[in-house]
């Protein structure tokens, strides 16, 4: 039997928890295109941030999250993957592996048990460059275990950029043949476009959930510098978490209360866009991360961006060219901050720097991609 006239059925066991409460958040469009390239997808995930109020997308896309919490997420999937596995066939898991590795776990048992290969996924490592607090010293030790145990029984793990996450996967004794590089930046460069200028409603804008990798506590602190040298710059934060309560705290203290505004989720890709587009610059001050996919959405938008040295930024951006970068330190953050905001033409330069260098990640064309990418590491397998 010819192998593209069979079913190609994906069961994709993911750590999503906006979808099946009917937001569209990051996962929304790659699963809108992937649907174009299987048969079917099934997504299994935990217990969503909201109320369950939806079970599918697209016609082909069928969602399975989990109605309780995290400690019950292997039992859940194991449920109900068997069910899926014992009614059609699949051609391949995919299993994005992170924290209590529940997914990672999951995955290596029902490939034992039904001989369905799996990929195991790690965009980015906690920690790793940099941790941000004692847990996150734990979990490189503990991603390190991991990794070497998906190395012996996934198909490849699969990773999103080409340096960082390579070669910490190679100290961790990975060999080459099981690392797969497949980009995840998905951009829809025709919603992530410049438009004609328009005015400013504030200076630095921070997307992100308000949690400690962010380190958004740095870039207040940086702000803080900037007015007691005389100087105020506009905050806008965009996303929730648990921070949230301390990081106006902190502005208070700072004396910025006045200075830093908040918007809790803007609900699609063109209200994000707009919201790069009304600011002076994007910052990124995380300690770790895969992409990070803001920056370079902002970049596509050509507004400059400062980032700390996560993720593929290191690819994509040569200090002072296409953006700038900066290693975690108050003042030199401050120090780029005023340069952006003296330097509007220079600044402007860089950002269509910016902008170029981000283009070859067109949506459509990376995840075709990653979808014939994952149909040849299942042929891979199974051959």
């Amino acid at each position: 039997m010819n192998p593209e006239a069979a079913p190609q059925n994906l069961l994709m066991l993911s750590g999503d928890t906006v979808l099946a409460t009917g937001r569209q958040g990051v996962f929304f469009p790659v699963l809108e295109e992937m649907a174009r390239h299987f048969t079917r997808i099934d997504v299994i995930s935990p217990r969503p941030g909201g109320a369950i109020t939806t079970r599918s997308l697209f016609s082909n896309v069928f969602l399975h999250p989990n109605p309780r919490g995290k400690l019950t997420q292997v039992g859940h999937i194991l449920r109900t993957a068997r069910g899926l596995l014992r009614e059609r066939p699949y051609l391949l898991i995919t299993s994005h592996d992170y924290g209590l590795f529940y997914n990672g776990i999951a995955a290596y048992r029902l490939h034992r048990e039904f001989g369905v290969p799996y990929v195991s996924e790690i965009h980015h490592v906690p920690g790793f460059p940099k941790p941000a607090d004692l847990r996150e010293r734990i979990e490189v030790p503990l991603n390190k275990v991991y990794a070497r145990f998906a190395a012996r029984h996934a198909v490849a793990i699969r990773v999103v950029n080409r340096v960082e996450m390579p070669n910490l996967l190679r100290g961790f004794g990975v060999p080459d043949s099981k690392i797969r590089v497949i980009p995840s930046l998905y951009l829809d460069v025709d919603v992530f476009t410049p438009t004609p200028r328009r005015e400013k409603d504030c200076d630095v804008l921070l997307v992100g959930r308000l949690v400690k990798n962010k380190r958004f506590d740095l870039v207040l602190d940086a702000v803080g510098r900037l007015w007691r040298a005389g100087r105020v710059v506009r905050v806008k934060l965009v996303g929730e978490g648990p921070l949230k309560a301390e990081l106006f705290a902190q502005a208070e203290r700072l004396g910025i209360r006045d200075q830093v505004g908040h918007v809790a989720f803007l609900p699609t890709a063109n209200d994000l866009a707009d919201a790069y587009r009304a600011a002076r610059m994007l910052v990124c001050s995380s300690t770790s991360e895969g992409g990070p996919r803001v920056t370079c959405e902002a970049m596509a938008c050509e507004i400059p961006v400062l980032s700390t040295p996560v993720g593929i930024m290191t690819e994509l951006v040569h200090d002072g060219v296409e953006g700038r970068l900066f290693a975690w330190d108050v003042d030199e953050l401050a120090g780029q901050i005023a340069w952006v905001l003296d330097h509007d033409a220079d600044a402007s330069a860089m950002a269509r720097r910016g902008r170029a260098a981000v283009l070859p990640f067109e949506r459509r064309a990376m995840i075709a991609n990653y979808a014939t990418s994952l149909k040849a590491l299942a042929a891979e397998a199974r051959a």
